[in-house]
């Protein structure tokens, strides 16, 4: 197995890639020796894992034996499988009940032959452990699956050979190949790149597809080879396992000195290598302490309310069969004591103590217990069972809907629970995500502010789709929807004050750019008065990205990888603007600049740092040197944070390009500031210097270091401009939240857009229509800074809530109907204990409601004060990793398959590709399942309650004997094989309306009572027992009327003894 040539030097363009030289340390820095330790978290609490590299056999055994790298995601195992399996069936009231029953069964107060209590039991009991072993059966063959896989390790004196996954112990050098997956959470040491560099797919850890780069410490590149390793020695000291995907702290002690290890020299388990030959690496976490293991939690469990109503009736039902089981055991008591010395021919003073008529007392609590089981079949003992079969069925039905299959992507609705079918149709709220929910989280580059110039003519598809209608509704306006298309010059007002013009438009040919105006296309922006600027904005956004540039090798064209889809964009803007990207290396972006005096030229920026985007910070910068060894920090970000750090000569176009992106946000268009920086030499050394200390530093305020680093240079900014780009809506958006508030649900939308942005949204999207009343709750920009401030916004908050409230409660028209907009700021303070039910009441009363510049905390706040103030069913819907809470957090999580991956689809408990396909799987499948299974259990409970009571009546009618009327087999089959068929067929098939007429109508779900059927049976018992006829014929036939709800099956028969 040993590599006999050297490390194969690619220099593919793949090699040449950057490698986030803000979290790398020079190579005269990286070795910091042992005293960079010196005041590191390292060692301490949370952080006192020791890895032996090379070395694995010292960790088999304590104290620094850790666990293998076996997993097992079942539930069960060979010994345990018999006692929790038996737990989980007795944990339910009715099984336990069937239990005592089936044990009094052995004893002489039975009335029954004890086949006839134990065998019913055992069927439904070994049924439902049959299904739960067949289901940890198939885990454990997947488990079997990923452990029997085989990577290449260190055997020792640089060979290496092959061993199960299983095997692995930590501290083991394993050589991993291309498209192969990790097998434990690994230190990368070398690759086949000459940088140390890898590519990296984490879809099975977070559901992105986009790689993810990886490089490894300078000083461990040396080992290229297979036989370098057989005197490799080196000591791990690190963070102990935890489920953070993202972070890691420790260092590596090697060669006598000391090296910072970071998260970009960590390859997780279940990551795939790509793109790379091979790369070496040596085991840090195995098993379950792996951290896509450490995040395998279950999800929260969720029942749904008419499994929660079902458990309530079982107990009425006990109640019930209590209180005649006293009323059978008392008459017995009276007719022992007053009939039975009459009895001569029952021979009474050879009586038991079962029925003596000395005792009467004694003899009626005997017969109590004869009482509770003979009468035991009020309790249908095959309901659970029958109830998990049905929905799996149901589950199956949406899982095979067609209508709900996206061509596009190729994916099907998926039920990823059966648990919570029934549930769908009883939705009351809907809280939802925007962007990649409502809309497609494909970016266009649709307009753009330079130096206080607007640029772009088209119209975005929201001030298209608002305008169609507020055209629509506008009734004092002869205007017909079609000439808003037709007429170039109609001009709609969407928001107070604001005016666009909508006109016709033409489908764009570039994917990503939809720009048109030919004051900056085809070179014509060297014309512009401020031509200067636009050749900077343009820098700007050729150069601040981490995108990774990729070459089509049949046609030749350029295509990027970008982290997100607005980076996409702005790249595809830049190249057809004439600033084309098209090369990356370890310390250099090169672009291509085509309008220039001297014809298309190349030119070479220095990356000096990088300091990232991310939620928190919602800026990125870049500092580079440029052709003429100047110093230049570009940055883009959140508009709010931009104008916040700019300095004061810097402010030229900040009043037009206010305005310019207000209307873009009014246009529904995502904005970004641009902003520039020259630095001084001196000033960046002194800086740099600093950012190196913050970056090498090892402990849990590392971030926190780098954060206040950061802000030391990311100020004094110059403004340039603002980008806008679209995020259109997807198809058929707008009917489906149409139909579904026809239907009668409310429907919430959480969005990190501004309000003006969020608002027409939401008339494009029908959540907000013409007529409508707006209440604004907000908050000014300054009222979180000091105390005073703080208190004085969350009074102005409380008036505000306080007046819509009041202007809601004054509304005379009936049809007027409210919506509610509310920014993050003003959520914090509406979320407050002594505010939030204030801000609850205003929000039902409203049609709409839609919150601005929420975080995903704020969403999950926001789902759990509905949940729990209404009482009422909630579903959230969400696509990316910020919507997990809010999914978890709601009755039902709904999963949108889209672009931000799969993180939202494992949390829910739904999936599906298009927010369109939710009214189907609401308004059809909603009803269906909540109508069916509803209907079922009332059907259960009618055949029992009816069958039950024709016992009670006959046991009146034979002097309370506890002789049954039936005969033992048929009290044995009436519920597991007799009745189970048409009760399960009702489930599955019932369908009171074709899903055409549940679309068209919005059809809403129709209440069942059981309180209706419990009336039903008493009567239909009456019926059966006042049947004249001979009482002694074997097997008359006894027909029982079905409920009025059941659909197909008008009647059921039953034979009796």
């Amino acid at each position: 197995m040993a590599r006999t040539g050297g490390r194969k030097r690619d220099r593919l363009r793949w090699s040449k890639l950057y490698t986030f030289s803000c979290f790398r340390t020079p190579s005269t820095d990286e070795a910091a020796g042992p005293s960079a330790t010196n005041g590191s978290a390292v060692g301490g609490p949370g952080f006192s894992r020791i890895v032996h590299c090379n070395n694995s056999i010292l960790h088999r055994r304590k104290p620094l034996k850790y666990p293998t790298n076996y997993i097992s995601t079942t539930k069960y195992n060979v010994l345990t499988f018999l006692p929790k399996a038996i737990f989980e069936q007795f944990r339910r009231v009715a099984n336990l009940y069937f239990l005592l029953t089936a044990i009094l069964s052995l004893t002489p107060v039975c009335p029954f032959s004890p086949v006839s209590m134990i065998a019913p039991l055992a069927f439904v009991v070994g049924l439902s452990m049959i299904k739960e072993a067949l289901e940890d059966w198939r885990r454990f063959m997947q488990d079997m699956k990923v452990n029997n896989r085989k990577v290449s390790v260190h055997k020792g004196d640089g060979e290496f050979g092959y061993r199960h996954w299983e095997d692995l112990c930590v501290g083991d050098v394993v050589r991993v190949e291309k498209d192969q997956f990790f097998p434990a959470d690994l230190l990368l040491l070398s690759s086949s790149y000459e940088d140390g560099i890898c590519y990296v797919e984490t879809m099975n850890l977070d559901g992105e597809t986009n790689l993810k780069l990886k490089r490894s410490l300078e000083v461990t590149l040396p080992l290229e080879e297979d036989d370098l390793f057989k005197d490799f020695r080196g000591v791990i000291r690190c963070e102990d396992p935890n489920p953070s995907l993202y972070t890691f702290v420790g260092n590596l002690e090697y060669e006598r000195q000391v090296y910072a290890l970071d998260p970009f020299q960590i390859l997780l388990r279940d990551s795939k290598l790509r793109n790379t030959s091979f790369i070496y690496g040596v085991v840090i976490f195995t098993g379950h302490d792996s951290k896509v293991m450490q995040n395998s939690t279950e999800s929260p469990s969720k029942r749904s309310r008419i499994e929660k109503k079902m458990d309530m009736i079982i107990y009425v039902l006990f109640t019930v069969l209590v209180l005649i089981s006293l009323i059978s055991s008392i008459g017995f008591a009276v007719r022992i004591k007053l009939d039975l010395p009459r009895w001569w021919y029952l021979q009474p003073q050879n009586s038991n103590k079962l029925d003596d008529p000395s005792r009467p007392a004694l003899s009626g609590i005997f017969h109590l217990i004869t009482a509770l089981i003979l009468y035991g079949y009020l309790i249908p003992i095959s309901l659970y069972v029958s109830i998990e079969v049905v929905k799996v069925a149901q589950a199956h039905f949406i899982n095979q809907d067609l209508h709900m299959f996206d061509e596009e992507t190729g994916n099907t609705a998926q039920a990823r629970t059966s648990n919570l079918n029934e549930e769908l149709g009883q939705v009351h709220t809907i809280l939802s995500d925007k962007t990649g929910t409502l809309t497609c989280n494909q970016m266009d580059f649709l307009k753009c502010s330079i130096a206080g110039v607007s640029y772009g003519v088209r119209s975005s598809e929201v001030e298209r789709a608002a305008a169609k209608q507020m055209a629509s509704g506008a009734a004092d306006h002869d205007i017909h929807v079609e000439d808003v298309w037709e007429n170039n010059e109609d001009e709609i007002q969407l928001v107070e004050g604001v005016t666009f013009s909508v006109g016709k438009t033409q489908k764009s040919s570039i994917k990503g750019f939809s720009f048109e105006d030919d004051r900056l296309m085809h070179g014509n922006w060297t014309n512009e008065p401020n031509s200067s600027t636009v050749l900077l904005f343009f820098r700007i956004l050729a150069l601040c990205h981490t995108a990774i540039p990729e070459v089509n090798e049949a046609t030749g064209a350029l295509t990027y990888e970008a982290e997100s889809p607005d980076e996409g964009a702005f790249l595809v803007a830049a190249r057809e603007f004439g600033f084309e990207f098209f090369k990356r290396t370890q310390s250099s972006v090169f672009i291509r600049e085509k309008h220039t005096s001297n014809g298309p030229t190349e030119r070479e920026f220095k990356i000096l740092n990088l300091l990232e985007f991310n939620s928190k910070r919602k800026r990125m910068t870049v500092i580079l040197k440029d052709e003429d060894n100047r110093i230049v920090l570009l940055c883009k970000g959140a508009d709010t944070i931009i104008f916040d750090r700019l300095a004061k000569n810097g402010r030229l176009y900040e009043p037009d390009t206010t305005r310019h992106l207000n209307e873009y946000g009014e246009a529904g268009l995502r904005t970004l500031a641009l902003s520039y920086r020259v630095l001084e030499e001196s000033e960046y050394a002194s800086w740099n210097a600093e950012f190196l200390q913050a970056k090498t530093s090892i402990g849990p305020d590392r971030e926190l270091q780098l954060e206040r680093v950061a802000d030391l240079i990311e100020k004094e900014l110059i403004l340039v401009g603002a980008t806008a780009v679209e995020d259109k809506l997807q198809t058929g958006v707008p009917q489906c939240i149409d139909r579904l508030a026809q239907a009668g649900l409310k429907i919430w939308v959480l969005t990190g857009d501004k309000m003006e942005t969020a608002i027409n949204i939401g008339y494009a999207c029908s959540l907000l229509r013409q007529g409508m009343k707006r209440i604004s709750l907000s908050t000014t920009a300054g009222d979180q800074v000091a105390q005073d401030a703080q208190k004085a916004a969350k009074e102005s908050l409380m008036l505000q809530i306080a007046n819509g409230s009041q202007m809601v409660k004054l509304e005379k028209d009936p049809d007027a109907a409210f919506a509610l907009i509310i920014d993050g700021k003003a959520l914090t303070f509406a979320l407050e204990d002594d505010m939030k039910h204030m801000f609850l009441n205003l929000a039902i009363e409203c049609a709409s409601v839609i919150c601005c510049r929420v975080s995903p905390r704020q969403k999950a706040l926001v789902t759990r004060l509905v949940k729990e103030g209404l009482g009422k069913t909630t579903l959230a819907i969400g696509d990316g990793a910020n919507d997990v809470g809010m999914i978890q957090e709601a009755d039902i999580g709904v999963g949108i398959s889209g672009v931000e991956g799969m993180q939202a689809v494992m949390a829910s408990d739904f999936s599906i590709s298009q927010f369109r396909f939710l009214e189907r799987l609401l308004v059809v499948h909603g009803h269906w399942c909540y109508k069916r299974i509803a209907q079922m259990i009332c059907y259960f409970f009618y055949k029992n309650i009816t069958f039950g009571l024709t016992i009670f009546y006959f046991e009146a009618f034979a002097g309370f004997s506890g002789q049954s009327v039936y005969d033992d087999w048929f009290m044995l089959l009436f519920n597991v094989v007799l009745t189970s068929l048409p009760v399960i067929s009702l489930g599955v098939f019932e369908q009171d309306v074709s899903s055409e007429i549940c679309l068209q109508d919005g059809w809403g779900m129709a209440s069942t009572h059981l309180w209706r059927y419990s009336f039903s049976t008493s009567v239909s018992s009456m019926i059966k027992q006042s049947v004249p006829g001979d009482r002694h014929l074997i097997w008359p036939q006894l027909e029982l009327p079905c409920s009025p709800a059941s659909s197909g099956l008008s009647t059921f028969r039953l034979l009796s003894r």
